[in-house]
């Protein structure tokens, strides 16, 4: 599902109107009786409530005038409240608010903040806010009378609906600025905007109702500018296909996992179950001689093969030339491999030399730290690596703070200029491609903060690019099944308590259910 910012919205608005022919006024009474199906299907008592529609000039306002209409006509009270001059309002917002004279509905003029003063009282008396005063038309930071409505609104204790965006967003980032409305519930139309779907903004969104109001998908696909899309259910779903009944363990690819070192063994064995639980047909995990007794011993699916090693335990350089000769579809490296210049010799020497797709994790992103310019893809085989912000800030040069203030931005260009594809995790787990575009992912629990949970990860993406053979698809599904076993897991073992275990062990249930073949309960319900 595309993420739109607001000039995109405004030429899909715009292409629908004068391309397709759809009249503008057409989408401004679908805007509103869609939000009025959102709260009816969110709020079982809407008919017994009384509603205050607090609208603004412009056409968000003239949604408000919609949505007062609408509820009026069935029977709900409603109260409608102008932040500013009838005078002011034109076009199609102004037909609106003409209906909503010729029906009998008083309209409250309020023109500054004294007139705001002596109508406070009567907005706190309501049940519901309805917020339609900026939607996606605000770039600045609200100012003067209309910075003291949002704060009075948020004082009032009421829950508030925002048609598109809650007012003092912008839809071009979701930094905050010091006054923004705070929704119960979000109504964003024909597509969710950046503020909706990613922190600090999204917290202050509520619950989030995307609302078709007539823009064609076809003109959303089409439209010129950043490409965002939100990973949804429909869309991970159409990735797994049913397995042919006669198919073998040779038809779902071969992992080859370079993982471990003495004292980090748990590494390596996370990531061979991440491939293997995600339906590879065979994993084998390498890594150095010491630590393959210890790794064969967690799990007999997958296979184990001894490498040379260094002094302390850590993978040698000298390795690369076996390991090039395995017959593996995927190679991912990384997962507790430690640090050192056998470690950092190995991996760069993998790089250069390999011919399958590479999936590169933890330190082995760490060897490239001194040198990021030498982490490249190339024409004709995937790269893809899986960094936290941590790492993702050795290799841009930068603070961990600086990569979690500017995480889109960040991801892109480093996915543009490596030509590599990355997965930069933390909350709402980025993905972002060489072509520039980027995947947000709406699944994960705060219980994945835990050891291990980012070896899991990297074992998923090569377990499905061993069997998709398409990196985009790969980094996709494998992110988003991460997330959602690991809300599965939450639900089972709490939050606190999660392991990287437990979200090994519900990835089966995360896929079931993501193809609707068993809906999966917490054991204690």
């Amino acid at each position: 599902m595309r993420i739109l910012n607001a000039g995109q919205m405004r030429e899909a608005d715009r292409r629908t109107i004068e391309d397709i022919g759809i009249p503008s006024l057409v989408l401004m009474e679908n805007a509103g009786r869609q939000v009025v199906a959102a709260m009816e299907s969110i709020y079982s008592d809407l008919a017994n409530w009384d509603v205050a529609l607090v609208c603004g000039k412009g056409n968000n306002g003239g949604d408000g005038f919609v949505v007062a209409r609408t509820l009026h006509q069935r029977g709900i009270e409603v109260s409608v409240f102008l932040v500013g001059r009838v005078a002011e309002v034109k076009g199609d917002a102004r037909v609106n608010l003409e209906i909503l004279g010729r029906l009998g509905l008083t309209v409250v003029e309020i023109g500054d903040e004294a007139q705001w003063e002596l109508h406070v009282s009567e907005i706190v008396e309501h049940d519901l806010i309805v917020d339609a005063l900026f939607g996606t038309g605000l770039e600045r930071a609200l100012t003067g009378m209309y910075e003291t409505v949002v704060a009075d609104i948020n004082g009032m204790g009421i829950p508030v609906v925002a048609i598109d965006l809650p007012s003092g967003m912008s839809a071009n980032t979701p930094a905050l600025h010091d006054v923004v409305l705070e929704a119960a519930l979000t109504v964003a139309l024909a597509a969710p905007k950046l503020p909706l779907v990613l922190p600090p903004a999204e917290q202050k969104a509520g619950e989030i109702v995307i609302a078709d109001i007539g823009i064609p998908p076809e003109v959303i696909e089409a439209l010129d500018g950043p490409r965002i899309e939100l990973l949804t259910r429909a869309a991970m779903r159409s990735l797994l296909t049913p397995r042919a009944p006669d198919a073998h363990k040779g038809d779902f690819g071969h992992v080859l996992i370079v993982a471990g070192s003495r004292g980090k063994a748990g590494a390596a064995v996370l990531a061979a179950l991440g491939a293997l639980k995600s339906g590879v047909g065979l994993c084998t995990v390498a890594t150095p001689t010491s630590v393959q007794s210890i790794v064969a011993a967690h799990a007999p699916e997958y296979m184990t093969l001894a490498v040379e090693e260094t002094p302390e335990g850590t993978i040698d350089f000298a390795a690369a030339e076996a390991l090039l000769e395995v017959d593996a579809d995927v190679i991912l490296a990384g997962p507790g491999l430690g640090r050192g210049v056998g470690v950092t010799t190995f991996v760069r020497e993998l790089l250069e030399r390999s011919a399958v797709p590479l999936v590169l994790d933890a330190d082995a992103l760490n060897a490239f730290a001194d040198e990021p310019a030498a982490l490249v893809g190339r024409e004709g085989r995937d790269l893809i690596i899986t960094p936290h912000p941590g790492e993702m800030a050795r290799l841009v040069g930068a603070t961990v703070a600086d990569v979690q203030a500017n995480r889109l931005g960040i991801a892109r260009d480093f996915a543009e200029t490596h030509r590599v594809y990355v997965i930069l995790k933390g909350y709402r787990t980025l993905i972002a491609t060489p072509d520039g575009t980027i995947f947000i992912n709406p699944t994960g629990s705060v219980g994945m903060a835990t050891g291990g949970t980012g070896d899991v990860l990297a074992g998923m993406v090569a377990g499905w690019l061993a069997q998709l053979l398409d990196a985009e698809g790969a980094c996709s599904l494998a992110t988003y099944l991460h997330g959602a076993a690991g809300e599965l897991a939450d639900a089972d073992e709490g939050e606190v308590s999660m392991t990287a275990g437990d979200l090994v062990a519900h990835i089966g249930d995360a896929i079931l259910e993501l193809t609707a073949r068993r809906r999966v309960a917490p054991k204690n319900e």
